[in-house]
């Protein structure tokens, strides 16, 4: 494969260094950003050093081990001016979550995964699930399966076989025959429900957000407790909220670039 000659190999290795961070590693030493990042000792302490100077990585000074500055949240606030649906869609998700009292998130596609860009949680929800950003397999989601209805039948049937899958639960789907059929239920009906796929006991809800040409990159989504919820009255008393909400967001607003 002929090389990109506009490709920075020293920025991909520090950008390797940044994805190191998680949720379940928010603090790592150079040893572990090495063994995370796939990179050589003396390459990650170079970089990281670099990092740590220009402002994108803080450092105990007593332990040596990185963390995440604050330079990550301008970022993340640059982004948020940069994305319009979020700025369309707020309101609508401020009226819907004080209308039904539970939570409801913002998904948008991000190649086979979808990240939540806004959550608004409700009283009884953790704090895991108040934070934005998180990124999940699509496939395992409603947002995913409600935003993978919209394709074109080729295009769906490539995500259904080819998009990864990953075991959050015991009871996550982990076969393709089932979530096919989710989808193609999701194809009918226009919105796409679930169960246990990320915590047990939780039913997941979602409706597409569709452009001009009908095809969805973004999700309206709620989740509520299986122990309070019926499908049943998911279907008659959240999702008619939810599908006007995903409606009322202005298709022109979508950025069309993952």
């Amino acid at each position: 494969m002929k090389q990109n000659t506009l490709y920075v190999g020293s920025l991909a290795k520090g950008l390797r260094l940044l994805r190191a961070f998680d949720e379940s590693h928010t603090e790592l030493s150079l040893v572990e950003l090495a063994a995370r990042s796939g990179l050589d000792k003396s390459a990650v302490q170079r970089l990281a050093n670099t990092l740590h100077i220009e402002g994108m990585l803080d450092k105990d000074p007593a332990t040596r081990r990185f963390r995440p500055s604050h330079a990550w949240l301008e970022l993340a606030y640059a982004y948020y001016w940069s994305d319009q649906l979020v700025g369309q869609a707020i309101p609508k998700l401020i009226d819907l979550s004080q209308e039904i009292g539970e939570t409801v998130n913002l998904a948008e596609l991000s190649t086979d995964h979808i990240i939540y860009v806004s959550r608004l949680p409700c009283q009884r929800t953790y704090f895991a699930a108040t934070v934005i950003g998180r990124r999940l397999p699509a496939l395992s989601t409603s947002a995913g399966r409600a935003i993978i209805s919209t394709f074109s039948p080729e295009d769906r049937e490539e995500a259904i076989e080819t998009w990864p899958l990953k075991p959050f639960t015991a009871r996550t789907t982990m076969d393709r025959g089932t979530i096919r059929q989710s989808i193609g239920e999701a194809v009918e009906q226009g919105y796409a429900i679930s169960s246990d796929q990320m915590i047990l006991s939780e039913i997941g809800v979602a409706c597409p957000i569709t452009g001009p040409d009908g095809r969805a990159f973004a999700a309206v989504q709620c989740s509520v407790s299986a122990h309070t919820w019926t499908r049943e009255r998911i279907e008659a008393e959240i999702l008619p909220r939810l599908q006007d909400t995903a409606n009322a967001i202005s298709p022109s607003s979508q950025v069309h670039r993952r």
